[in-house]
């Protein structure tokens, strides 16, 4: 709705959370919330939707769940191109290629390529939809002010008013970081990357992301090739920093450097931007009532393509939380854990997408003579391959340090996996996919799990106690399933390695909130307590479940 702005409090109900930003980030709070029953104002500060460029184009398998969760997933991913295979050269030669693992049985591919463009428009499809959102575009923030009793952002000679806010206004939020007095360290990188999106015909190119090292057509830097639908492919290439305005818009220079990457053969040119990487975090992703997500909070180079996908498991975050607490679920404090999770979630894609950035970007000699070596010994060492840095795809965080973890030290976590794994499940990892069936008719973990908590019994386990425990815990919505009961085909336990005396407690956010191998009414009040941040009782400090201060 352009040109209104609903009343926040005219007595139809509580405040709502207005969303700040109405790209895919904003877009997937504001759905996340309606679906929690919280009424949204989404604000964007354009006037309109401007579908220009593919922008951010990788979708990981993760994030298409959780998308599916507000109806949009699955659409997405049928539109999308899915590539399962990854191949990096070396000038002319192929170092390696690798395929992505699935940790369960997913029923999406480890990722697909779709325009950031066409994502917004199934998003906007599903916003429609939604009673409890209202958009109004057109609405620039001059100004935020909040107290105990909500958040009043001042748009011109219009106050909006809210009780929480989520500020996902993108990488140009300048503005809005420096209203809420957030810093914003890192550094900028020089080189600057030409990207062109071409529709043409690459036969054998439609499924494989291809990564080349000082290729001849561009040497002594980079390009990367991704296939997206309608036999189009987003090229980058890395280009010195003087020659960024000449390669941006001489038609002449963009032709010879395509020419020379797929010959004579015929093309379109479709969108053409140049652009320059940034490595960046706030020191604060929660000031009061405001939770910054998305690109305002961090940015990243796309090697990776970490951007856009942490986005959304920013949103996630956000949302269950803001609802459990809006619902009288949780208490306020809850919402510390936001920036306790997605600021560690931020701090490890900058680990790990500055040390792609070094290896592309040497910033010194011996970085320089290091990389060059890496590249000569890799076709023939195994270890030196290992050492090639084209950029770790994107992965959901390990939430293994959280405050709102409980850990299991039978189910430790094992360190970063490997390029291209998943590390066993456990407390703090995303529960891995698995078909079900619940009163004869077929689902998915993952389906069930975004519907509050949900507690996986073994079979040794009193499924009646714990869900009698768990209601004396919390009054969020609890869901208490046997494994046995649902896991037809062994599915699940396998991809768990649940025992039979264990419990698993399941976050909102499908995280692993704790694995007990003593679920006891007070073990099983402590980890749901602890999972929203509830002080412990007298029982459980009596008991030993947590120290006295927690």
């Amino acid at each position: 709705m352009n040109g209104h702005t609903p009343d926040a409090r005219d007595g139809r109900g509580p405040s709502p959370v207005v969303v700040l930003g109405n790209g895919p980030v904003g877009q997937t709070a504001a759905l996340l919330l309606a679906r929690w029953a919280v009424p949204v104002i989404l604000l964007d500060q354009r006037p309109h939707r401007d579908p220009v460029g593919s922008k951010a184009i990788v979708q990981q398998r993760d994030v298409l769940d959780v998308w599916e969760a507000v109806g949009a997933g699955r659409r997405i991913a049928d539109e999308g191109l899915t590539w399962t295979v990854a191949r990096t050269f070396y000038r002319d030669q192929e170092l390696f290629n690798y395929t992505f693992a699935d940790p369960g049985r997913s029923v999406f591919p480890p990722f697909v390529n779709i325009s950031q463009t066409r994502t917004e428009e199934v998003l906007d499809q599903r916003i429609a939809a939604e009673p409890l959102i209202d958009v109004c575009w057109d609405h620039h923030v001059t100004g935020i002010a909040q107290d105990e009793q909500g958040v009043t952002l001042h748009c011109g000679n219009r106050a909006v008013q809210a009780s929480y806010v989520v500020a996902c206004a993108g990488a140009r939020g300048d503005d809005i970081r420096r209203m809420l007095g957030v810093r914003f360290d890192g550094r900028s990188f020089d080189d600057r990357f030409l990207i062109c999106d071409i529709r043409t015909d690459l036969p054998g190119w439609a499924n494989e992301r291809r990564f080349y090292f000082d290729p001849p057509w561009n040497p002594g830097r980079q390009v990367l090739i991704h296939p997206c639908p309608d036999s189009t492919f987003r090229i980058d290439w890395q280009v010195p920093a003087g020659e960024d305005g000449a390669v941006g818009v001489d038609p002449g220079g963009r032709d010879a450097r395509i020419r020379a990457i797929i010959g004579d053969r015929p093309y379109e040119l479709v969108w053409s931007s140049v652009y320059r990487f940034h490595s960046r975090v706030v020191d604060r992703m929660r000031v009061g009532r405001v939770l910054l997500a998305g690109d305002l909070a961090h940015l990243v180079s796309p090697f990776g393509a970490r951007g856009l996908n942490s986005g959304v498991q920013d949103a996630e975050n956000a949302a269950w939380k803001l609802a459990f607490v809006l619902n009288g679920w949780a208490d306020e404090s809850l919402l510390d854990s936001y920036h306790a999770e997605r600021h560690a979630a931020a701090r490890e894609n900058l680990d790990v997408t500055d040390a792609t950035m070094r290896f592309l970007v040497p910033g010194t000699e011996a970085e320089h003579q290091h990389r060059l070596a890496v590249l000569e010994a890799a076709g023939t060492d195994a270890g030196a391959r290992a050492a090639v840095d084209s950029g770790r795809l994107a992965e959901p965080f390990w939430y293994v340090d959280s405050p709102l973890t409980t850990p299991n030290p039978n189910h430790p976590f094992t360190g970063r996996p490997p390029r291209g794994a998943v590390p066993p499940a456990g407390p703090g990892i995303l529960v891995p996919d698995a078909p079900i069936a619940i009163g004869g008719r077929p689902t998915r973990i993952r389906q069930i799990a975004r519907d509050g908590f949900l507690l996986l019994a073994g079979e040794r386990v009193d499924a009646d106690a714990v869900h009698a425990a768990a209601q004396r815990a919390t009054s969020a919505p609890v869901r208490v399933e046997r494994i046995t009961d649902i896991d037809h085909d062994s599915a699940l336990a396998t991809v768990l390695a649940a025992h039979p005396d264990e419990l698993w407690i399941i976050r909102p956010d499908a995280h692993v909130a704790a694995v007990l191998t003593d679920p006891g009414p007070a073990a099983v009040g402590t980890a749901l307590r602890r999972a929203t941040a509830a002080p412990t009782t007298t029982e459980e400090r009596d008991h030993g479940a947590l120290p006295a201060d927690r």
